[in-house]
C-alpha cells in the first residue's frame, strides 16, 4: 500500500505528454490545436490549446504531490526518491529526444524540479522541528 502513495503523480503527466507528442492516439498532433473555446463575459472567445491544457494539468498534478510531500515517515523517503527519479527521466528525455525539446517540455520538467524541491526542503524543514522538539525534552 506504501508504494501506491509514494507513486509519483508527474509520471503521468509524463506518460500523457509522449502519449500525445509520438502519436499514441493513432496521429501527431499540434500543442497549438485548439481543443475548446470559452465565452467569457466579455464578449471575447477564450481558445484552450492542447499545450495549456497539458500544462493546466501538470500544474494541478504539482498541488497534489507538493501536499504529499509534507508526509513524514519512511513513506516519505520512498515518494522523493521517485520523485527524483521521474526528474531524472524529464530532463534525459529533455535532452535526448528531439519531440521533448519544447518550451511545454520544458515548463513540465520545471514543474518536476519544483516537486522535488518542494518535497526535500519540507522534510528537511520537518526534520529539524522534530530533533528541535527532542532537544527541549
Amino acid at each position: 500500500m506504501k508504494v501506491l502513495t509514494s507513486f509519483p503523480l508527474m509520471l503521468l503527466v509524463l506518460i500523457a505528454y509522449n502519449g500525445l507528442a509520438f502519436g499514441l492516439a493513432g496521429e501527431v498532433i499540434s500543442w497549438d490545436s485548439v481543443l475548446f473555446s470559452l465565452s467569457m463575459i466579455s464578449g471575447v472567445d477564450l481558445p484552450v490549446r492542447l499545450g495549456e491544457a497539458l500544462l493546466a494539468f501538470g500544474l494541478v498534478i504539482l498541488f497534489f504531490e507538493v501536499l504529499k510531500a509534507t508526509r513524514v515517515g519512511s513513506a516519505s523517503i520512498v515518494d522523493h526518491l521517485f520523485s527524483t527519479l521521474v526528474l531524472l527521466v524529464f530532463v534525459v528525455e529533455f535532452l535526448l529526444v528531439p519531440a521533448a525539446s519544447t518550451t511545454i517540455f520544458a515548463l513540465l520538467t520545471l514543474m518536476v524540479l519544483i516537486d522535488v524541491m518542494a518535497g526535500f526542503s519540507v522534510s528537511i524543514r520537518s526534520a529539524t522541528r522534530d530533533v528541535a522538539l527532542d532537544d527541549s525534552l
